[in-house]
């Protein structure tokens, strides 16, 4: 840490972007667990678990700002301007973002917000849920007979971005294992582009809900027949999707338990 939080609230003053990790409060690292404890505001996401959110200084003021879609909290700038204004107020101010805050968590965002603002601000990083989520399913997203190179790619893209579209026929021509964050809603096009660049139909698919929890779950298929899976079980999000041929190794683990 830049600075320690025992070091006196006042001489800190700063913003700490802090990586909840996916779920499961092991997960979470000691020093985000730490400056947790010293907190005098916790803005968080809706996806932080309430065993994480149990961690926070009892006497600090807490903020859900959590974006689920269709269930907008509030928005991105309006989070933005509050971190902001709490910074100006308190000495130890907390973003807490499920998983990490650079992996699809609008972290930089608020990073260059508060840099330009003048608000010092620290990233710590956590456990992204496209890691935790297959490792909890048993499934390695590396294994010198399926797969040497991964990519982690949304599922569902900002408007006005810097390129119009994702290029999913380059991530299936040059990548042994996908994982897709998000992508449940766009499954239907994401699963119809990936065929269109010559994916193979029976191409393992594993989908991996509320990863690395107690309620974890897995819908396993292929590329050919996930799409009905999904609709027969009524399959929904917050999920992770994988696939690539290491998901053969899913029910391994089982086998010893």
């Amino acid at each position: 840490m830049n600075g320690s939080v025992t070091q006196g609230k006042q001489s800190l003053r700063k913003v700490y972007l802090v990586g909840a990790g996916p779920g499961d409060p092991g997960l979470m690292t000691l020093k985000g667990k730490g400056i947790l404890e010293c907190a005098d505001v916790v803005i968080h996401d809706a996806l932080v678990s309430p065993q994480i959110l149990a961690m926070i200084n009892p006497q600090a003021e807490k903020i859900n700002v959590g974006k689920r879609k269709g269930r907008h909290s509030q928005a991105q700038e309006k989070t933005t301007q509050l971190l902001i204004d709490k910074a100006r107020e308190n000495a130890i101010v907390v973003r807490l973002k499920g998983g990490d805050p650079f992996i699809f968590g609008r972290g930089g965002e608020e990073m260059k917000a508060l840099v330009e603002a003048g608000v010092s601000a620290e990233i710590v990083p956590g456990v992204t849920s496209g890691i935790a989520a297959p490792a909890y399913a048993g499934i390695p997203l590396t294994h010198r007979l399926y797969s040497s190179s991964v990519t982690f790619v949304t599922g569902h893209e900002a408007t006005g971005k810097y390129r119009p579209e994702i290029n999913w026929n380059a991530i299936a021509c040059g990548s042994e294992t996908i994982v897709i964050y998000m992508g449940i809603h766009n499954l239907p096009h994401i699963v119809q582009q990936l065929i269109n660049a010559e994916l193979s139909l029976d191409t393992p698919v594993a989908l991996i809900r509320w990863g690395t929890r107690p309620e974890q779950e897995e819908l396993i298929g292929e590329l050919g027949t996930i799409l009905e899976q999904v609709k027969t079980v009524g399959f929904e999000a917050p999920a992770i999707v994988v696939i690539g041929a290491v998901v053969k190794m899913y029910g391994l683990l089982s086998v010893l338990t």
